[in-house]
């Protein structure tokens, strides 16, 4: 077991007076039931956690100077009193990282921190911070030199080169640096009018997949085994309308508030996924506090999915599961589909099962070969 202990140098404990509201928390809410690194109290005992929350007010990255955004606690502030529906998950809130001299400095206290905690089989949900922060935990996976897919529910693609401010290029880092451990990186939510076409063809090129906004609102269901076969999520608010998320000033357009709780649900619902990252609330630029609100639902609908997803079987207990051997293509392959929650996976040639959809078995059954089959073949 991990001697937790080390990773509280890198941590400043919440104040739960400040986050809290004039009454106690009653039974039955959050608040009453996390384990809570605070002021008044010890380091948590982790060992029975399963989901741990981390707060990173860095934002430098975006050209703020200010070195710390209160936007964790103001999120806590709304997460707290929540209903507790989800009795099966423990949950820990581990505080804030210390804010380093440098965003830099910031950035490898907190890659340590949940590079810790992925090791030792948590799901770490992190409350950030400009979206930058994704370098750091990518890293924390790249420090381990483990290979992973990830996600990132962005309006933007953050390769802007030419911009002098890391949260707009951080990408280029993560997608190319040397040596590098993403096996695939999946763009969801993407909003044309703000990506030139030569960034989708050079994506498309590295064997990338982008979604654009458009179509995963029609087939959000096809962004479930999209998330699930990824290690790493990371959302940048600037995804959400500004209708449901007033903080971003990217767009007015995006995923209602629904469509961005049901995306952190399927987050939640994957056996694959030990990190989530919430990027891009700026508490000055909020309403009434409602982008707090709305993020404080994301992270009730991973813990809904989290319970969800347990009740999975394991995929060697086939007896579980509904299994259809087919050919197209002249491909021999196999699909399998959970008697427990009806998610869907396919067969590779290599024997591996990849995440997909029923569209895609319905594909198969037409003799058509479905892109998620083909593009997976093509990067292995």
């Amino acid at each position: 077991m991990s001697d937790y202990l080390n990773i509280s140098d890198f941590l400043l404990p919440v104040n739960i007076q400040r986050i809290s509201l004039s009454e106690p928390y009653k039974d039955g809410q959050l608040g009453k039931s996390i384990d809570v690194y605070d002021v008044n109290g010890e380091f948590p005992d982790l060992d029975e956690a399963q989901v741990v929350l981390l707060g990173c007010g860095e934002q430098r990255g975006s050209g703020i100077v200010h070195t710390q955004s209160n936007a964790p606690d103001v999120i806590r502030h709304h997460f707290y009193p929540m209903f507790y529906w989800h009795s099966d998950i423990r949950i820990a809130d581990i505080g804030n990282i210390k804010p380093g001299s440098l965003y830099t400095d910031s950035y490898a206290a907190m890659k340590t921190v949940v590079k810790e905690l992925i090791n030792d089989g948590k799901t770490v949900i992190i409350l950030g911070g400009s979206h930058d922060l994704t370098l750091a935990q990518y890293n924390a996976y790249s420090e381990n030199k483990k290979i992973i897919e990830a996600a990132c529910v962005d309006a933007l693609i953050d390769l802007d080169i030419d911009s002098p401010f890391h949260h707009e290029n951080f990408l280029m880092e993560m997608l190319t640096g040397e040596p590098n451990f993403i096996r695939h990186y999946n763009h969801i939510g993407f909003q044309s009018y703000y990506v030139h076409p030569r960034m989708l063809e050079t994506m498309d090129k590295l064997r990338f997949d982008c979604y654009r906004v458009g179509h995963v609102k029609e087939s959000i269901d096809e962004m479930e085994p999209v998330i699930r076969n990824s290690n790493l999520l990371s959302f940048d608010i600037s995804a959400i309308a500004n209708t449901y998320a007033p903080a971003n000033s990217v767009s007015p357009n995006g995923f209602t508030g629904e469509e961005a709780c049901t995306l952190l649900r399927y987050a939640g619902m994957s056996p694959n996924i030990s990190s989530i990252g919430i990027y891009g609330y700026n508490p000055g630029r909020d309403r009434d506090d409602l982008t707090a609100r709305q993020i404080s639902q994301m992270l009730w609908y991973v813990l809904d999915g989290r319970s969800r997803g347990k009740r999975e079987a394991k995929m060697d207990e086939r007896d579980s599961f509904n299994e259809y051997h087919m050919a197209f293509a002249e491909v021999d392959t196999t699909f399998l589909q959970s008697k427990k929650t009806g998610r869907w996976w396919m067969q590779l040639p290599d024997k591996r099962f990849i995440a997909c959809s029923y569209k895609d078995y319905l594909l198969a059954s037409s003799n058509e070969i479905p892109e998620r089959w083909l593009r997976a073949q093509e990067r292995s």
